[in-house]
């Protein structure tokens, strides 16, 4: 990572601890793109190779976490439309990757499963970042650990 440099000459006391947090947030917000570039990297690349892109991988890993989940739950959880759903979606289904069935409930209901084939991709995917993940918080420990979680779920429940 780089280290972006922000210049405190000529500031006041008053205006140099505001300036202190913005050069922090800054740091926050570039650690946040690079990390997620390296977490994201590996995968990117797996994927690549059959063609897909990273809204694929969203897609596995959740209908995955969430076996016989609807579509409609799927367009909540990814905060998506149905339109931009609906070609990467349709791909993995082509793709022998996601098998959709009739809801037992209502035959209406279309709920998605991963197939073998998409349960070993994801499984790959996943592990790949969850073995990353590991690593990172071994290395900075158990503190550092639950206040990435703290800090993670407060900013998802933002958005």
């Amino acid at each position: 990572m780089v280290d972006q440099i922000y210049p405190l000459d000529d500031m006041t006391a008053e205006s140099s601890s505001s300036a202190s947090q913005g050069i922090a947030l800054h740091r926050a917000i570039e650690q946040f793109y690079f990390g997620y570039r390296a977490f994201t990297t590996l995968p990117d690349r797996i994927l690549d190779q059959r063609g897909l892109g990273r809204v694929h991988h969203r897609i596995l890993y959740f209908v995955g976490r969430n076996p016989r989940l609807s579509v409609n739950a799927l367009l909540g959880m990814l905060r998506v439309s149905k339109q931009a759903l609906n070609a990467p979606l349709r791909q993995l289904v082509e793709m022998r990757l996601i098998a959709t069935v009739t809801a037992e409930h209502d035959r209406r209901v279309r709920q998605l499963t991963l197939t073998p084939d998409g349960a070993k991709l994801e499984s790959q995917l996943t592990g790949t970042q969850m073995k990353q993940l590991e690593a990172v918080f071994n290395q900075a420990g158990p503190d550092a650990e639950d206040g990435w979680h703290k800090v993670m779920l407060i900013l998802s429940e933002q958005g």
